[in-house]
């Protein structure tokens, strides 16, 4: 299979992951009914934001955690979708070609391929496949696919300044540890790092091991992530503004809020203290862009507070905000009339002056 008809096979089932502590990508496997992704995306939330090419912004739980592969579980999201072949555990070799899928939240769909380098690269007593396909952070959880458009094994870390070398579970640990979950109830579970047993939420009334007394933490053991500082208050604003807030968490001081046919992103920097709320509107024509640009000049100098800019061919309306002047009541004003701005130019940016909107991830 090509690269491009392999992304095509798994377009549909790669799912966007995101938490207040992180981001990351996930795989649906139709057969077992689970999206997997690795266990550090999603460690210490009981519930995690999914996204995807055919399913809607949701939440989902997670129902299973493995710190020793650094695999987790999560429940199925509302949408059927397809199933995508597992590959058996003896038709890869050194020196094959791998793909690298992921699909981090708020960024395309991105793929890489490369070359295996060591199947049995060995850490503590598992064996990881090593390859030289790029790896970044948004990728861990995602799937390595070899070129007969089969899962080899899940991205799981890189070497920091390595030249692209990066690492993946084989494929049998995913099938394994599947057999294990699902021979045991597939209900609330955890791999306890010390025994390696699996333990179930229903077998254990305690935060402890019942093989061998190791401390763990089941999925619903996981506390409910509280905002401080900034970040509360800005929280704050969007329930004041009825949206909803787990589902607006993206990632670390990153929230992402939909205002009819607009999408806005809200980033708080706290070294520089500066807010920033981003609509990504729609991108430039190839055609009289000059009217265009007449426009959008002729707003800036309306509008207060809000300002049009250009990111390459994206045509951008943004909202600055210092911290230190942030509160509910003018912080509600302000992105209130950002969001509503928002929804307002899009639609005139299409309609009167042939912008084009964007596609969707």
């Amino acid at each position: 299979m090509t690269i491009s008809e392999i992304i095509d096979q798994y377009k549909p089932v790669l799912i966007q992951i995101a938490t207040p502590y992180s981001t990351g990508t996930g795989f649906y496997l139709h057969k077992s009914q689970l999206i997997i992704t690795n266990e550090h995306v999603v460690r210490g939330n009981r519930q995690v934001i999914i996204n995807g090419d055919r399913i809607k912004k949701q939440l989902v739980d997670v129902i299973y955690t493995d710190p020793k592969y650094d695999l987790a579980f999560l429940a199925p999201p509302q949408e059927i979708l397809p199933e995508v072949p597992l590959m058996a555990s003896t038709i890869l070799h050194e020196g094959d070609q791998v793909i690298a899928i992921g699909h981090p939240f708020g960024l395309k769909l991105s793929a890489t391929n490369g070359i295996v380098s060591n199947l049995r690269h060995q850490i503590g007593d598992l064996n990881y496949i090593q390859h030289d396909a790029a790896l970044n952070p948004g990728n861990s959880g995602g799937p390595l696919i070899n070129t007969r458009g089969e899962i080899a094994g899940v991205n799981t870390f890189i070497i920091r300044d390595g030249n692209n070398i990066g690492f993946s579970l084989p494929t049998r640990y995913l099938v394994d540890t599947i057999n294990e979950f699902e021979a045991g109830g597939a209900k609330s579970a955890t791999r306890c790092y010390s025994c390696s047993n699996l333990v179930f939420d229903e077998n254990t009334p305690v935060k402890y091991c019942p093989h061998c007394g190791a401390r763990i933490e089941l999925p619903g053991d996981s506390e409910e992530y509280e905002p401080i500082g900034i970040n509360k208050t800005i929280e704050e604003i969007l329930a004041e503004l009825d949206y909803d807030i787990a589902l607006a968490r993206i990632g670390p001081n990153h929230w992402q809020i939909e205002k009819g046919s607009a999408r806005i992103t809200i980033t708080y920097h706290e070294e520089s203290g500066l807010i920033l709320g981003d609509a990504f509107l729609v991108q430039l024509p190839k055609q009289e862009i000059n009217r265009i640009y007449a426009y959008l000049l002729r707003e800036n100098y309306r509008m207060s507070h809000l300002s049009f800019s250009i990111r390459g061919n994206d045509i951008i309306l943004s909202l600055i905000i210092y911290d230190r002047y942030l509160g509910v009541d003018t912080g509600k004003l302000l992105l209130e009339y950002l969001f509503e701005r928002s929804d307002h130019y899009d639609n005139i940016l299409v309609e009167e002056y042939g912008a084009l909107w964007k596609e969707e991830l």
